[in-house]
């Protein structure tokens, strides 16, 4: 395979500023829909089908991940970039004028198709272009993107409900879209020879078949269903089933779209293993925030919004310096051990949050959250293509973030699974009998119940609230102990191996092939 040539410096951050914009893109989706739900169901309808909103885009991201990573590889980068950038803007364009909820929910799912490879080549774009020396404090800024657009996301989605319209969630894509497409297409050049390959479909068939049975059983568990309703027996069986298959047929696979070889290669592995780790406990447990704030403490989505900006200056903060330093020093091993030790930290501080927690505590607990998170998220995926050859460097990258999504769905599953089980206990524990309390978390109606319901109801959510971080730091406790499995090799100073050369650094090391020499 031929590498591509090397970018001028300008023109590198020119692309790079592209490419924050299509990380922009891709992140802010994930969070801006969430604080125009209700607007959207009063409008819509279908109030029954709410979840899917969410798990139709998150199931399609998912799956779509590995896919893209394998297209990169084999077609080059830019292009598959440009054709996962249209398809989502596509599906934010449906996605603007739907007119009902399945159509909503049918054209989440396209939005995802794109979405699902706008991170994965975006970040394999960074290990072109970008020596591995070099590439940390250019994965740091990613970092900061990430940060600021998960919180950034609710307040601009509550915005457009409140002055525009909630479609304007949607059509706010387009022109950040267009200007990283147009960029890309003018100043990203990639290797243009035309390679035959045969397309793994078997294995990509067999990979989404599964990894849609295991988000559904994670989605759908615990409430659609009970968790030992045939349904989701059903489900998690034929999830399993399918990735077994899928792991026999990779075995046979000419052109893999998920190599096995990857996980001989022990820096793959438990990257792979902290990254599910880490988007168990984050995902899951910091989606219940904004319900503490604003149901237990009484804040607005807006100020509960604004509330947590101080895991973002953290995030923020050691992401870029993290980055920084690798690039100095050329070392990364110490950031993910003091970023999952510091995280874990963090979640232990957020379990103990109750009625009476200061505003200043919240904003501490959360500010040593996100030092950790920046320390650690970013340096995972810097590691992993550091550790491969050129060659896999798009389905590494894609597998490593995969498992790090799937962690989150399922994290926020089970997270809600506990949250809702313990609500329901408690509040039976806490009301008056025969007082029936409201099937929901409305803030406002919430707001609206009378003093005494209203105090019991507080409790019983505060309550309810502690399990879930309990288990978050418990799980991220575990990151930190594989963390220290995590071996270092040397950071390369190019994106490729020279000419001739075989690639001998981390992959051989690890037990990997070996990249073949460039032709």
């Amino acid at each position: 395979m031929i590498a591509p040539p090397v970018q001028p410096a300008p023109r590198v951050r020119l692309i790079f500023s592209a490419l924050m914009l299509v990380i922009l893109l891709a992140s802010l989706d994930q969070t801006i829909v969430a604080t125009a739900l209700p607007t959207i169901v009063g409008e819509l309808g279908g109030l029954q089908h709410l979840s899917w909103v969410v798990t139709a885009y998150l199931l399609a991201s998912t799956i779509t991940g590995p896919l893209y990573g394998k297209f990169g590889d084999l077609y080059g980068r830019k292009k598959t970039l440009q054709v996962a950038i249209v398809i989502f803007l596509i599906g934010s364009i449906l996605c603007g004028i739907a007119q009902n909820m399945p159509e909503l929910i049918a054209f989440r799912a396209i939005q995802g198709l794109g979405a699902g490879g706008l991170i994965t080549t975006t970040i394999a774009v960074v290990g072109d272009i970008i020596p591995p020396r070099d590439r940390g404090r250019y994965q740091g800024v990613f970092g900061a993107v990430f940060g600021v657009s998960t919180i950034i996301g609710p307040l601009l989605g509550g915005f457009f409900v409140d002055n525009l319209s909630w479609r304007w969630i949607f059509y706010v894509n387009l022109p950040v879209a267009a200007v990283a497409f147009v960029v890309i297409g003018a100043v990203f050049h990639t290797q243009t020879e035309r390679v035959e390959h045969k397309i793994d479909y078997l294995g990509a068939a067999l990979l989404a078949g599964g990894l849609s049975a295991v988000v559904l059983f994670t989605s759908l568990g615990g409430t659609t269903f009970a968790w030992g309703s045939a349904e989701s027996v059903v489900l998690i069986t034929l999830g399993v089933v399918l990735l077994v298959a899928f792991a026999f047929a990779e075995r046979r696979a000419t052109e893999p779209i998920l190599p096995l070889d990857l996980f001989r290669n022990r820096i793959f592995t438990v990257c792979a293993g902290i990254g599910f780790i880490i988007g168990f406990a984050l995902f899951g447990s910091v989606t219940y925030l904004p319900v503490f704030l604003q149901i237990v403490k009484g804040r607005s989505p807006t100020s509960s919004g604004l509330q947590l900006t101080p895991m973002m200056a953290g995030l923020l903060v050691t992401s870029i310096i993290s980055g920084r330093l690798i690039s100095k020093y050329g070392r990364y091993k110490p950031f993910p051990v003091a970023g999952t030790a510091v995280m874990t930290v963090g979640m232990v501080l957020l379990s103990r949050l109750g009625i009476h927690s200061s505003s200043l505590y919240t904003s501490l607990s959360m500010l040593v959250l996100g030092l950790g998170l920046g320390a650690v998220m970013q340096v995972l995926v810097l590691a992993v293509q550091n550790a491969v050859d050129y060659r896999n460097m798009g389905v590494a990258t894609s597998g490593s973030l995969l498992f790090r999504q799937v962690g989150g769905s399922i994290g926020i599953a089970i997270f809600g699974a506990i949250f809702a089980n313990r609500l329901s206990s408690n509040l039976a524990a806490s009301l008056p009998p025969g007082v029936h309390p409201p099937t929901t978390v409305s803030p406002t109606v919430i707001r609206n119940l009378p003093p005494a319901m209203h105090e019991g109801y507080v409790h019983a959510v505060a309550a309810a609230l502690h399990p879930v971080f309990v288990v978050a730091a418990t799980v991220s406790a575990l990151s930190f102990f594989l963390t220290w499995f995590l071996r270092e090799v040397p950071l390369r100073d190019s994106t490729r191996p020279l000419d001739g050369e075989e690639f001998t650094g981390a992959a051989s090391a690890e037990g990997a092939p070996a990249g073949a020499p460039a032709p």
